[in-house]
């Protein structure tokens, strides 16, 4: 088994029917275009507090391709810890997740919450500002996560704008960065404030090909899936599979794989094999896309 990294090798020491539980587990693979993201999202949290204008970062790309597994990977590369005095946790980053309906009030919550602070009787926009403000600054907030950005655009324009303008305002208040992920939906909200639009360089996570990039990942996901015969998943001929099926979307791999590797167990294999991956129970977003379609014209 020395195709397996040690955790993953005690894993697979165990009887097949201990392991089915395993496959579901998420695991972070550490990719060149993840790794790519994160090194520019420590370059703004080492280099842009502080700064009168600092530079964003949104991270676009297509549903359930990665965005946010590396918002997740990020933050628990650093995490809240006690301050000196243990009077209160510091946040060197700073995570939330904007909500479809989202309002002024609604967001100024979503980021005390994420502080640990009771909201309490505090109704007032102006006081939850206020109170925002000196809490992100008292825990030493230096880099603040929006993820599922493109939620913006469920809510009218007018509110869309609002909503621009206040992210903006924390940016420049706190002189801080902000990192926003999002499907290309989020890119076309930030354009609609120019000065964000101005501030944001985007990262774009592509769809994966058929090619060798594609199968280094993929190596990699071999070496966690605890399996006591190596795949090659990474060579051509599951590759083409791979890709296919999963439509190019890391995540889809992911889900496949887990779903492939089961399958080879409970037909007593060690390894996953094509037949694994065509006839195991996993559904491509397409076809999932055209079920859904077909049960609404019913």
């Amino acid at each position: 088994m020395d195709h397996l990294r040690p955790e993953a090798r005690r894993i697979a020491e165990k009887p097949a029917i201990e392991r089915l539980d395993c496959f579901a587990t998420d695991r972070w693979i550490g990719y060149s275009r993840a790794q790519d993201a994160l090194k520019r999202m420590d370059m703004l949290l080492a280099t842009q507090p502080g700064r009168v204008r600092p530079q964003n970062m949104p991270v676009v790309g297509l549903s359930n391709n990665g965005k946010s597994t590396i918002a997740e990977k990020f933050q628990r590369q650093h995490p809240r810890r006690s301050s000196e005095e243990r009077d209160r946790h510091i946040f060197p980053v700073l995570s939330v997740q904007m909500m479809p309906d989202v309002t002024a009030p609604r967001f100024y919550a979503q980021l005390l919450d994420a502080l640990g602070s009771p909201l309490g009787n505090i109704r007032k926009t102006d006081r939850r500002n206020a109170l925002t403000l000196n809490l992100m600054r008292a825990c030493g907030v230096r880099l603040l996560v929006i993820d599922e950005l493109h939620n913006l655009l469920c809510g009218p324009s007018s509110r869309q704008r609002e909503i621009l303008g206040l992210i903006r305002y924390l940016g420049n208040e706190l002189r801080i960065p902000i990192v926003a992920l999002g499907t290309k939906d989020a890119w076309l909200a930030l354009r609609l404030d120019d000065q964000l639009e101005n501030r944001f360089q985007p990262f774009l996570l592509s769809k994966w090909g058929d090619d060798a990039e594609t199968g280094r990942p993929l190596a990699s996901f071999e070496t966690v899936i605890p399996l006591r015969g190596p795949s090659g998943l990474g060579l051509p001929a599951l590759r083409r599979v791979i890709v296919e099926r999963s439509e190019g979307l890391i995540g889809e791999m992911h889900q496949l794989l887990s779903s492939a590797a089961a399958h080879a167990l409970t037909e007593g294999r060690e390894r996953i094999e094509r037949e694994d991956l065509l006839r195991c129970p996993f559904q491509a977003p397409s076809y999932r896309r055209q079920m859904m379609e077909r049960e609404l014209r019913a």
